[in-house]
């Protein structure tokens, strides 16, 4: 039967896979895109069995002909792949095959296609971990070099997205530099768990073959071996860790997208997108709708659903393999994809920001943003911080009902709400005073901000 001819497993069954039943189990269509590890990982293994003996130097220098042919054809897209084939594996050891006869059949000799696959993914993973190390780095430049522009550009902190205290624009910047900074430390740690070799651990137990896996992970850079092969054909913590760590980054992309969808509002006007990044209205000739940081938020919520789908997808699982993880690959693959556009549309989206300080200002003057300054003034002074809670408290409802910022205020008008008040009060009621009594490590004084741009350049290499 020709369906025998394709299956690697056809043997033992009397009729040939239904047409529905190839289109469902197939994984071609998605896995291809690990061809180039799949034939990396093939071309270590036939190396490591060449020098343990169980292949020949003829057939090993076969199959290296081989396999360099077919990555040509690969790479210039001309490789004919084929459902009734399943995957990636089969397709590719089956052109081998009629390229080179025998000796194609003998490199699956010692493995299975359980660890063959569990090692490709890993191969490949690790691959998109560099990537992504990467691009952070470079998104973490952009917001570094666009927070030193700004390092004395006062804006109101927020909380509950109520004014609170000044700070600087690039004192906030550097915040979400912070955020990436741990997101790069998660997955340079998780690279450290992918970077073991699945291969020689065969269907689920090993083989019967003189094998050597510490040579064949050598040959391609893992740093070390699934110490147990029942574990190493089933495990898929590596991908849900990536995934996790993809959710992570994302989450805090989603997060800097929010606020630069509402400064960018006409009701706050704190920044400008480039026109690059936006799209306008069918119907509304004046709109500049901020739509990348929009599908930013949208697509947070695709990759934390591929986190919810990995984890269900193993939470049921009995050792060893089972087909349920070919459903890993297409949420691996897609956080994967999601989390490089996004990166790379950030790195070039902060360096095309047009900063409004005048607005910025202006925000900072409508909130009472230096209240707690006065509190801590008259701290300073001796009075118990509740009573100097208090005694602002009153002084800002005073000055509310006269439309007034606090630093308009009177010096009598000032000391109606205590005695203690003198005229260097002006000094601490002014943003720009604000900003630079908080000179301490983390702080927002522009001196502050300048010292973390300095270290976020050395460690960026900028």
């Amino acid at each position: 039967m020709q369906d025998a001819a394709n299956k690697a497993w056809s043997g033992r069954f009397n009729e040939p896979v239904s047409e529905l039943v190839k289109r469902y189990t197939a994984s071609v269509t998605f896995d291809c895109r690990m061809a180039e590890v799949d034939i990396q990982g093939s071309l270590a293994h036939a190396t490591m069995l060449n020098r343990v003996g169980v292949l020949s130097d003829d057939d090993f220098r076969a199959i290296q002909s081989g396999m360099a042919d077919i990555l040509d054809d690969i790479r210039n897209g001309v490789f004919d792949w084929s459902v009734d084939l399943e995957d990636v594996h089969m397709n590719i050891e089956r052109r081998l095959t009629e390229k080179i006869g025998d000796a194609g059949k003998r490199l699956h000799t010692g493995r299975s296609r359980n660890d063959q696959v569990a090692t490709d993914i890993r191969l490949y993973l690790r691959g998109g971990i560099d990537a992504t190390l990467r691009q952070i780095a470079e998104v973490q430049t952009s917001l570094v070099l666009l927070a030193e522009q700004h390092a004395d550009t006062v804006m109101p902190g927020f909380t509950h997205l109520q004014v609170a205290q000044p700070v600087t624009f690039g004192h906030h910047m550097l915040a979400y530099v912070e955020m990436l900074g741990r997101d790069s430390e998660r997955f340079a740690d998780a690279r450290r768990r992918v970077n073991r070799l699945p291969l020689g651990a065969a269907a689920l137990a090993g083989t019967t073959y003189p094998i050597d896996r510490r040579m064949t992970a050598e040959l391609l850079g893992f740093d070390g071996v699934c110490e147990n092969s029942l574990d190493a054909v089933s495990d898929r913590d590596f991908a849900i860790e990536f995934t996790a760590a993809a959710a992570l980054t994302m989450t805090h992309l989603s997060r800097l997208s929010e606020e630069l969808i509402i400064w960018m509002s006409p009701r706050f006007g704190f920044i400008d997108i480039a026109d690059r990044f936006c799209t306008g209205s069918s119907i509304m000739p004046q709109k500049k709708n901020p739509d990348v940081p929009e599908l930013v938020r949208g697509k947070t919520g695709r990759v934390n659903g591929h986190l919810v789908a990995l984890l269900t997808l193993m939470k049921g699982q009995p050792l060893a393999y089972n087909k349920d993880n070919q459903e890993d690959k297409e949420p691996l693959f897609d956080t994967l994809d999601t989390l490089s556009d996004t990166l790379r549309i950030y790195a070039d989206m902060m360096r095309g920001i047009t900063v409004k300080p005048e607005a910025m200002e202006r925000a900072v003057r409508q909130g009472f943003a230096t209240a707690t300054d006065l509190a801590d003034y008259l701290v300073k002074r001796g009075l118990p911080f509740r009573d100097a809670h208090e005694a602002v408290a009153l002084a800002v409802r005073y000055a509310e009902d006269k439309k007034k910022d606090l630093a308009d205020l009177s010096l009598i008008e000032l000391q109606s709400f205590s005695p203690l008040i003198e005229n260097s009060v002006f000094d601490v009621l002014t943003p720009d005073g604000s900003l630079a009594a908080r000179d301490h490590v983390g702080g927002t004084a522009p001196a502050q901000v300048r010292a973390q741009v300095a270290r976020w350049k050395e460690k960026l290499a900028l």
